[in-house]
């Protein structure tokens, strides 16, 4: 026979407290412009290739994740049952690269003209602060165990993106920058484990930006690009 651990614990309080760890991967979903291995940009907008050329195409252009993490705390109300509703400020850390193909044509008097192919990296740290709301919907409990779904909205504050310091710390290199602003869809999967003293939760999530967030600066590296999205996958472990 199965002992129920805190049986009463859905319906004791109208509000529960805890807070959440989580590790996390951000990607940036991009699109590059239409014409991006025809188009030519001129010598005024490559900013840090050396010896400056004449001009450049960006054959291609990609991102790369890694992985981050993320801090936060959380108040749940119940809504009955089977649905609740909860409120996850969080503090998120997670970093993204830009890669860029790019040739480069350099002319020479009385030489032969020089092309020239590279591959430059873009590294775009992001420190995030998370207003999240979310909507659980909770399947009915089996013994100690009980999964759910949730989906939900989130408003995004990323204060290292445009940090001075960056610019400080990369004098001699044209830096990237993402706009402070974003607002995520999110939707995920969990599992929640009543335990003798207090319950663990287990969260899958995906989150996706609804706006392009790159700030452009009239260079190569982000007229390259038509549009880009924050994406974000996100595991969490949640103690209340």
């Amino acid at each position: 026979m199965v002992v129920l651990n805190m049986p009463d614990y859905d319906k004791e309080s109208l509000f529960h407290f805890g807070f959440v760890l989580g590790v996390n991967m951000s990607y940036a979903s991009l699109r590059p412009i239409s014409d991006l291995r025809t188009h030519v940009f001129d010598s005024t907008f490559i900013p840090d290739i050396l010896p400056l050329p004449d001009s450049a195409k960006v054959l291609s252009v990609s991102s790369t994740p890694t992985p981050g993490f993320v801090i936060s705390i959380v108040a749940n109300m119940q809504l009955g049952r089977d649905f609740e509703l909860q409120f996850v400020p969080s503090l998120s850390f997670g970093d993204r690269t830009l890669v860029y193909d790019i040739e480069t044509f350099r002319r020479r008097s009385g030489e032969k003209d020089t092309i020239q192919f590279s591959t430059i990296s873009k590294k775009v740290p992001s420190t995030y602060i998370n207003f999240p709301i979310e909507i659980k919907y909770k399947a009915f409990r089996y013994n100690n165990f009980r999964p759910y779904l949730m989906g939900g909205v989130q408003y995004t504050i990323d204060l290292a993106s445009q940090a001075k310091k960056r610019e400080q710390k990369n004098r001699n290199e044209k830096i990237v920058k993402f706009n402070q602003n974003d607002v995520y869809l999110e939707a995920g999967v969990g599992f929640d484990f009543y335990n003798e003293w207090f319950k663990f939760g287990l969260e899958l999530k995906m989150m996706y930006g609804m706006m392009d967030v790159l700030k452009r600066e009239n260079n190569l590296y982000t007229n390259s690009i038509g549009k880009l999205n924050s994406k974000i996958f996100q595991v969490s472990f949640t103690f209340e």
